[in-house]
């Protein structure tokens, strides 16, 4: 019987993106490597528990689920979290960033100053730029102030962000255009907290590091992977990788795996099996987006 491994998720490291396993084994990702693997003949997907505890039911864990826990430990993993506002006295400084996807897709966020991008990285954000640095509430703070003054989200869903990958304009400076003109707006309006210090705008560009503009711009995914199922296997070339995306050259065209699907499922390797696993297709977002709904 093949050795079974549970997925711990993805990370990005200085060097590209890295597939970690439970028990501390990591995977380095390389564009141009095959990434192949299945699902184990009748498993199950169970619950990863909470805050480094096992779930102390293992409930099992719809395939669709991208956060691959049951509501008893997502609700405890968030009970103590900076998302959650219940993190106040957190002496820690931080960044606030806006972040761009694509045309029409910024949002802004905050992140510990000692993470530096990876956040970023993690997030697939195509180009970012610090917007100011300080206390946690006072980044908490500017973050409400650009959400109210200026429209800009703070969740972007990854489904839209799939969407333009493929027609992401070619040039940095075009990538960065849109927030380097909402950053100028934000450093003009007033009610900054005094605690932040503003940064000026220094965009920085990911497009190379995930493999898809340039030309190192593979072909655009046609499916993504709709859920991981008992006994289906997935296979294929590793042609570029964004946030918890990697996306695979398979039989059956570029397909783009959520990795956040992985965790809670025993996957064993697999060789030169067909792409087994529920697609759904990518539809093409028709242009500039005014607005996430």
């Amino acid at each position: 019987m093949a050795q079974a491994w549970k997925c711990a998720g993805l990370r990005w490291a200085a060097d590209g993106p890295v597939l970690t396993w439970v028990g501390g084994r990591c995977s380095a990702l390389v564009r141009g490597k095959r990434v192949a693997f299945g699902v184990a003949e009748g498993g199950v997907r169970t619950c990863g528990g909470a805050r480094g505890h096992a779930c102390p039911v293992r409930a099992g864990v719809s395939g669709r689920s991208t956060g691959a826990r049951c509501e008893e430990c997502a609700r405890l993993d968030r009970a103590h979290s900076v998302a959650a506002d219940t993190m106040a006295d957190d002496p820690r400084p931080y960044h606030v960033y806006l972040a761009w996807f694509g045309p029409g897709l910024v949002k802004v966020g905050i992140t510990a100053y000692e993470r530096g991008s990876a956040r970023l990285l993690e997030q697939g954000a195509v180009c970012f730029s610090w917007l100011g640095c300080g206390p946690l509430m006072a980044a908490r703070r500017t973050e409400e102030l650009l959400r109210a003054a200026l429209g800009v989200p703070d969740r972007i869903p990854y489904a839209h962000k799939r969407a333009v990958r493929a027609t992401l304009p070619e040039s940095e400076a075009e990538r960065a255009a849109e927030i380097a003109g909402l950053h100028a707006r934000a450093v003009a309006l007033g009610g900054w907290p005094e605690a932040l210090t503003p940064e000026p705008f220094r965009g920085v560009d990911h497009a190379g590091v995930f493999g898809i503009a340039g030309a190192e711009r593979g072909p655009a995914a046609v499916a993504e992977v709709a859920e991981l199922v008992a006994g289906g296997t997935i296979g294929g070339e590793l042609v570029a990788a964004a946030g918890p995306d990697l996306h695979l050259a398979t039989e059956r065209g570029v397909v783009v795996l959520d990795t956040r699907l992985m965790p809670g499922w025993e996957l064993v390797s697999a060789g030169g099996e067909p792409c087994a696993v529920p697609l759904r297709e990518i539809r093409r977002a028709p242009g500039v987006q005014d607005g996430l709904f």
